[in-house]
């Protein structure tokens, strides 16, 4: 008995698949096939929370849930049973035409039926073809429920959200997700190879708006409804297994038509990278007219199992209506050729139930996609074990699933492992073929969940950044979005990082994307509001010891940059500019400011006290006070020979007056000692570069180095407001300079002197280094070599008491003794300094001493050739050898040059910082070892007789 039959068609969103459930429900039984297990799981969901689980069967190829009193079969067209159901229903029956499956849904269309209703559910272009074929069919013609348009071309990364982007590889799938990700966020994925588990998951983003693009296969097209508003195609052709081909009007139509749910209205249109479709293509989409369907795949239902050959005789025999059309070649048919030709399937096929077994093993679906070789090997061992009539093997099954179950890897791993279960899954849902069904229909089932949780997580992971997810479901649900900041200045939303807080401004994360970087901004923001006004307040209260600047002008807070001096009215007036961003407001700006503001001056006026009190003093007058605010205005360090003309005209009384502010008069720089310090000097580099607008601000030397390595690209200037005095290859630190100067003086520059171990010590210095260093303070080196001195060993007096000494043989000891001082005179080298000093004009550039005794010359860059001379105006130097240090105290010969030099010195541990700072550059000095030289021992002058002093020493003499 066959009931109504009817064929509701139309477009997509017309609601045909919800109008077949409410008709099977409104049946005591029913059956209704779907083309995808997608689907199919979907509707099962549905029914279930209508009728509940006791009654609902689910029935793929991979899952079956049948219940003992089943009443409604939810399954896919090839798994549809014949179970003589009140209502049958096949959906999507235009895929009467595929060449692949198509032959199924053309055996439903013409042979299954409900008892009392039939319903066919799909394109209008199935009229001529359904009315043909079914005999007292009913049509039903529904419109769709919204208006779809052609939105044109538009590049992924200005495509609007809520959108689809569709490919036809998984390649591309996967190309285009992570191109959203980066700039959008992320995307879901769908793909028909997904299990519905996988599937569900990924939807479930993209539905509560966790991700707003979704990216899928073909297989969107086929009744899987979601909240889409525009489908874009990134390619018109695609590869049907057989070969590349444009896709048809229909198939265009039918993916388009995922756009627009239910009254809402819906776009399509392609990706800058697809060819544009025609204009009839696009007018044929929105008004859904297609050509109709003229012929349907076809293949022999009736099958004859009384051999192999004849079974694909059979499959293989051509219809007789002219609607039909034999269809391409099917795996399973392929699978059995395959397994026909090899001897040891033929030897056991001898029954037509070996023959039917045969056919049924050949169905398993090829899900793995190895090779047909490979597929055809694995369907002959299950057949080997099925015709035992035990089934597959436990022990095998299990070891065959072992490898499957491991949830490491990548996507293309996880999707591979979820294929290969698809097949034991299979196995296991086949009557008979396992010993214990339930068993392992569980097991294959926790592997596949196992599975696409794994698949799931990687696709999320790789396809989507979870904290745009987040950030743009709390947005549209309009709520307002959680920020805070830890202890290490991040700035967390909602649990996900935004960003650091540095100082008084935000620094995003650069991982965002654009439209992210917004919401993450406005989001963190608003959480900065009270943590700007607490941090403000903290700084402003932060003690000068939690501040400093650097070389460069900056100013900070501990670790965090919080602003940058500038060029005031003055040098020792600088201003500050704040690093707060405008978002924090102009009451934070303000407070960082004046705070900023008030260390700097404090600071300035610390390190230069003795500079601001001596302009401050009332009691300096005339040129004295004239002479101080040329000192103040070059921050405590003058060249003498810019001044000269200046210090000739102060008498004692007004350079005693600056004395008392610390004020030194040296031979070659006048200057205040305490301003020579490691900090003063670098706070003068920084302010003196501000306001000559430089840069680039020059480094200060390393502290407690007494020279330093001479380049000639940094300016002399920045050697002077370091507190040294270019000499050669190296610079002097002017205070050492000064103490040297005072040794020079009591020497006769005239007819030439060597340089004494206190000169050197002092320096730290080689002797031919401290050759180049006279010869650029205007000195003539002369080398010489003479023999070395040796110490005198005095003869061993004979004892007492031995008036005869016998008379001893020489000791091998005394011969080699001997021998040595028979050997040629060690020679040293020497230089002998004179004061000879040249015309500016004539000076050239610094040479290396050389030999035959030329001389030292100054360099290029050396104003200075002023000799010193005695009796000149010291300003309280000491005398003498003994270090000192800058506060005057004594020091050892190993003092503070020597110390310095030897950790920061590039030459041979002698005077100059290891490499990378601008002052450890240049040419490397000669490190030969010190030549430390002895004056020839003077003669003893004759004593005054006339002298009582003198006679009384001669006389302790002679009792001596």
């Amino acid at each position: 008995m066959t009931g109504r039959i009817t064929a509701v068609l139309g477009p997509t969103n017309t609601g045909k698949t919800h109008y077949a459930i409410e008709r099977m429900l409104s049946h005591r039984t029913g059956v209704i096939g779907l083309p995808l297990r997608l689907l199919a799981r979907e509707v099962y969901d549905r029914i279930v929370k209508a009728r509940g689980p006791s009654v609902v069967a689910l029935v793929t190829g991979e899952e079956r849930i049948v219940p003992e009193r089943a009443q409604y079969w939810v399954c896919t067209t090839e798994a549809m049973p014949e179970v003589g159901a009140d209502f049958v229903a096949i959906d999507e029956i235009q895929l009467c035409a595929d060449p692949e499956r198509g032959h199924v849904f053309t055996e439903r269309l013409l042979y299954m039926r409900g008892l009392h209703e039939t319903l066919f559910l799909g394109s209008d272009a199935m009229r001529g073809a359904i009315a043909a074929l079914v005999p007292k069919v009913q049509f039903a013609r529904r419109e769709r429920l919204s208006r779809l348009s052609w939105a044109g071309s538009k590049k992924i990364s200005r495509m609007k959200p809520r959108a689809a982007i569709v490919g036809f590889s998984v390649e591309n799938v996967y190309a285009i997700a992570e191109l959203i990700r980066r700039q959008k966020g992320g995307a879901a994925v769908v793909m028909g190879a997904l299990s519905p588990r996988t599937r569900n998951a990924q939807v479930a983003m993209y539905q509560n708006g966790d991700v707003d693009y979704l990216v899928a296969t073909d297989a969107i097209g086929m009744g899987l409804n979601l909240d889409i508003e525009h489908v874009a195609f990134s390619a018109t052709a695609k590869f049907d297994g057989r070969r590349m081909r444009h896709l048809f009007p229909h198939e265009l139509g039918q993916i388009a038509g995922r756009a627009g749910r239910h009254t809402t209205d819906g776009t399509f249109g392609i990706t800058g990278e697809a060819h544009p479709l025609h204009e009839e293509v696009i007018e044929a989409i929105e008004e859904h007219r297609f050509a109709p369907i003229q012929r349907l795949q076809w293949r022999n239902p009736r099958l004859e199992f009384g051999t192999v050959p004849r079974l694909i005789q059979s499959l293989e025999e051509s219809p007789q209506n002219e609607w039909l059309s034999r269809g391409r070649e099917a795996d399973d048919l392929r699978a059995l050729k395959s397994l026909s030709e090899m001897p040891e399937i033929r030897d056991r096929v001898r029954a037509p139930a070996d023959v039917r077994l045969l056919w049924e093993t050949c169905r398993i679906p090829d899900f793995r996609s190895i090779s047909e070789t490979e597929h055809a090997t694995l369907l002959a061992r299950i057949f080997g074990f099925l015709q035992t009539g035990k089934g597959v093997p436990s022990d095998w099954l299990k070891s065959q699933i072992e490898r499957i179950d491991r949830t490491s890897g990548d996507i293309d791993t996880l999707s591979k492992r979820l294929a290969f279960i698809r097949t034991w899954t299979y196995v296991a849902q086949r009557k008979g073929w396992v010993d214990d069904e339930t068993h392992w229909r569980e097991e294959t089932r926790a592997v596949e969940d196992r599975l696409s949780d794994a698949l799931h997580g990687a696709l999320t992971q790789r396809f989507v950044d979870r904290r745009t997810s987040v950030l743009l479901r709390r947005l549209k649900q309009k709520e307002t979005l959680v920020a805070e900041v830890n202890d290490k200045g991040e700035v967390m939303v909602e649990g996900e990082f935004a960003g650091r807080l540095e100082g008084f401004r935000f620094r995003q994360d650069s991982t965002s994307s654009p439209d992210e970087a917004k919401m993450l901004a406005r989001a963190a923001y608003e959480a900065l509001k009270p943590e700007f006004s607490l941090r403000s307040d903290r700084f402003y209260n932060a003690p000068d010891t939690e501040m400093d600047f650097t070389e460069q002008g900056g100013l900070m807070w501990g670790t965090q940059a919080v602003g940058k001096l500038v060029k005031g009215a003055d040098p020792l007036k600088p201003a500050v500019e704040p690093f707060v961003d405008e978002e924090a407001g102009p009451e934070v700006a303000e407070k960082v400011r004046r705070r900023l503001q008030h260390f700097i001056d404090r600071k300035i006026a610390a390190l230069f006290e003795p500079l601001l009190a001596m302009s401050r003093d009332e009691a300096l007058t005339g040129l004295a006070r004239g002479f101080a605010f040329r000192l103040v205005e070059h921050m405590g360090i003058l060249p003498r020979e810019s001044v000269a003309a200046e210090v000739k005209e102060l008498d004692q009384e007004a350079r005693g007056a600056l004395r008392k502010h610390g004020v030194r008069f040296g031979q070659y720089t006048i200057f205040q000692q305490l301003l020579l310090k490691p900090a003063p000097t670098r706070l003068r580099l920084v302010l003196a570069s501000l306001w000559e607008g430089l840069s680039e601000f020059p480094e200060s030397p390393p502290p407690g180095l007494v020279t330093i390595p001479y380049i000639a690209e940094v300016p002399v200037s920045a050697y002077t407001r370091s507190g040294y005095r270019p000499a050669g290859v190296r610079a002097i630190r002017i205070d050492m300079l000064e103490r040297l100067a005072d040794m020079l003086r009591t020497q006769d520059s005239k007819a030439g002197f060597e340089a004494t171990p206190d000169m050197l010590s002092i320096t730290g210095m080689t002797l031919e280094q401290f050759a180049d260093l006279m010869g650029g303070l205007g000195y003539r080196a002369d080398k010489g070599e003479r023999e070395k001195a040796k110490p005198v060993v005095e003869a061993k007096a004979p004892e007492a008491g031995s008036e005869n000494p016998i008379p001893e043989e020489a000791s091998p000891i005394a011969e080699a003794e001997a021998e040595v001082a028979a050997a040629p005179a060690e020679m040293e080298s020497f230089y002998t300094f004179t004061w000879a000093p040249r015309p500016r004009a004539e000076r050239g550039p610094r040479r290396e001493p050389r030999e035959g005794g030329e001389g030292h010359r100054g360099p290029r860059e050396q104003k200075g050739g002023d000799r010193p001379h005695k009796g000149g105006d010291r300003g309280g130097e000491h005398k003498g050898g003994e270090k000192r240090s800058e506060g005057g105290k004594p020091r050892s010969r190993d003092g503070e040059g020597n110390r310095g030099e030897r950790k920061f010195g590039n030459d041979g541990g002698k005077g100059g910082p290891k490499g990378g700072k601008p002052w450890g550059k240049g040419k490397p000095q000669d490190d030969r070892g010190r030549g430390f030289e002895s004056h020839p021992p003077k003669k003893d002058k004759p004593i005054d007789p006339d002298n009582p002093f003198a006679a009384a020493l001669m006389g302790l003499k002679g009792k001596l």
